[in-house]
């Protein structure tokens, strides 16, 4: 890495986009907390602009860009998703024109408001594809590429879900957030241990797209080669980013979650918590149960919940089986 982000960044960032963005909500569920035996505070993302954490760091890459006085002609980003519509949602605010390419595979709710925030969508058969051509947009003069994950201000820009979520609760013994590339989880990591330097930080990724976790276990970025087969679309990245890697090397755990774990934990939070959740934001749960169950002393933990745009065909595979016949129990696990 150039540069090592602190908490100095990520302060800049919330300063940047405190008037633009939502100050979201935290919520306690006092039956989960009864039956797990720990106090967990869930950081409602979903409530966020656009309906996800993505708000965060398009909108301070942004601010960053004209603050330095480099505000572009036209921007592009790539995206299955919510990121799409986050950098549509803050150049729109901005005036800025705005290009996303998108795999076709993308979520339809997810396109749908992309192209309402004003966006110029191009849709790409394969992620790779998107990829491609986004790289290539983004060599004209005037444009600028905002990635989803892996460039310093998007990172700090998400980084401020944690910040300010740390800043209510107070102390705290663990954070865990969801890893597509990484950039919830980089900011989250710097915003927590700037703030709290002993608390846990961890990650959790599909099973089915575990290239994260590949690349921790053999100590370099490992690829996947196709989209993997998950419902997690907000974790359907190929790769972590360079600069991301770095960051994650330094977690204190990363869980590998199953499709069932992760649905489990979608239709309970929702149940739970009366909103609607992303299955990406129920792999963070997964993780901490993981983590709560070897622990000795009751804890206070943070989840971030990355997001809440969810179309009809995944919410009818979210709840083709029903798994709120089993409470959620500390002993026992799916």
């Amino acid at each position: 890495m150039d540069s090592i982000l602190t908490l100095k960044d990520i302060i800049k960032a919330k300063e940047r986009i405190k008037k633009h963005i939502n100050d979201t909500p935290i919520f306690t569920s006092s039956k989960l907390n009864n039956w797990l035996g720990h106090d967990i505070y869930f950081k409602a993302e979903n409530l966020q602009k656009i309906g996800a954490f993505k708000a965060r760091g398009a909108c301070n890459t942004i601010s960053w860009l004209i603050e330095n006085n480099k505000k572009p002609k036209h921007i592009v980003a790539n995206s299955s998703g919510n990121h799409a519509q986050a950098v549509a949602w803050a150049s729109k605010i901005f005036d800025i024109p705005a290009t996303i390419y998108m795999p076709d595979y993308s979520s339809k709710v997810k396109i749908q408001a992309t192209m309402a925030y004003g966006a110029k969508i191009v849709l790409c058969k394969t992620r790779q594809e998107a990829d491609e051509q986004v790289k290539l947009a983004s060599q004209e003069n005037g444009t600028y590429w905002i990635p989803p994950f892996n460039h310093e201000q998007v990172i700090s820009g998400q980084g401020t879900a944690a910040y300010d979520a740390i800043n209510k609760i107070g102390n705290i013994d663990a954070v865990f957030a969801p890893c597509g590339g990484g950039g919830l989880l980089s900011g989250s990591l710097i915003a927590s241990k700037g703030l709290l330097p002993n608390v846990v930080v961890a990650g959790a990724e599909p099973l089915m797209g575990n290239d994260a976790a590949e690349s921790l276990r053999k100590n370099t970025i490992q690829r996947l080669d196709t989209a993997p087969n998950t419902l997690a679309d907000g974790a359907m990245t190929l790769a972590v980013g360079d600069i991301t890697f770095e960051y994650l090397k330094k977690l204190d755990a990363f869980y590998e979650i199953t499709e069932e774990a992760m649905l489990y934990w979608t239709q309970w939070l929702t149940h739970l918590l009366k909103f609607r959740i992303e299955p990406t934001s129920a792999l963070s749960m997964e993780a901490a149960y993981q983590w709560l169950k070897v622990q000795s002393q009751k804890k206070r933990i943070l989840i971030i919940l990355s997001g809440g745009n969810i179309d009809q065909q995944t919410t009818l595979k979210i709840w083709k089986k029903d798994y709120l016949v089993i409470e959620p129990n500390i002993k026992d696990s799916l």
